[in-house]
């Protein structure tokens, strides 16, 4: 599904976010960048506010079970990362954050101060414009320009006056380092900035929360590098980020908190 969709308030939105390209973790992993990283980052949550509650959350795809009895809890201005194999329950767990995905059986389930397990679909468009997403395959729409591309998201959830569109599109690239390529094409774009572009775009309604499954998948080491130490970056104007990945390195050469699918369960390491 393209991006439009998403960001449309009138539609019911599916977003796929494939991870199909990323450096898989084999099953022998001892996970060493892990433990590395929870001995190099000691987060406190003191005076912060929750923006992810989730105790005791069963998630399912159609009859199977894709993880049970999770817990997880997310700070304000904190940077976790969710690492797990292939097909152990990351991206379906990310759903479940944007509403994507139902949550029917949990102790708690909270975004943002939504209630997932109560959620009516006419209320999700607004839960998602407090979240900010990072696809792996970029989404933006082909046919138009950057500034088009933003501009349409903004328009599209509920922005009317046009010097007010146009100042956010400025503030949004120029936030990524991207403020003077807002007349190229997609196509025009490396991949590398096509990833940019993507991340401004998720900045655009100054969301709490950023999910970015799998962000560096398409691009090369030296680009991924770059994309993670950006959203690093946003956790400091007070962003939270969950970032999905199965790039071991980033984690140990960017230490922040780590929680791993494993099992049908989810730990933290």
């Amino acid at each position: 599904m393209n991006s439009d969709s998403f960001y449309s308030i009138e539609e019911e939105v599916s977003v796929q976010t494939p991870d199909s390209k990323s450096q898989n973790l084999n099953k022998d992993d001892t996970i060493p960048a892990i433990q590395e990283s929870e001995k190099n980052v000691q987060q406190s949550t003191q005076d912060k506010s929750i923006i992810i509650n989730y105790k005791k959350v069963n998630i399912d795809r159609g009859e199977r079970q894709v993880l049970k009895n999770v817990d997880f809890e997310l700070y304000s201005g904190e940077f976790c990362y969710l690492v797990g194999r292939v097909g152990s329950g990351k991206s379906s767990l990310m759903k479940t954050m944007y509403a994507d995905i139902p949550i029917r059986e949990a102790l708690m389930a909270e975004i943002l101060e939504y209630d997932l397990t109560k959620l009516k679909s006419s209320k999700i468009p607004y839960l998602r414009r407090n979240i900010g997403i990072v696809f792996q395959d970029f989404q933006l729409l082909q046919d138009r320009s950057v500034a088009a591309n933003l501009r349409f998201v903004l328009q599209a959830t509920g922005w009317k006056k046009k010097y007010e569109i146009e100042e956010r599109i400025e503030e949004v690239l120029s936030d990524v380092g991207m403020n003077n390529k807002s007349y190229k094409m997609p196509h025009e774009l490396s991949g590398g900035e096509q990833q940019r572009i993507v991340i401004a775009r998720a900045l655009l309604n100054r969301p709490k929360l950023i999910l970015a499954d799998e962000p560096t998948g398409n691009l090369d080491p030296t680009t991924g590098t770059q994309i993670v130490k950006l959203l690093h970056d946003l956790t400091e104007h007070g962003h939270s980020v969950v970032m999905a990945t199965h790039n071991l390195q980033l984690v140990e050469d960017f230490p922040a908190r780590v929680v791993e699918c494993m099992n049908k369960t989810l730990l933290s390491h």
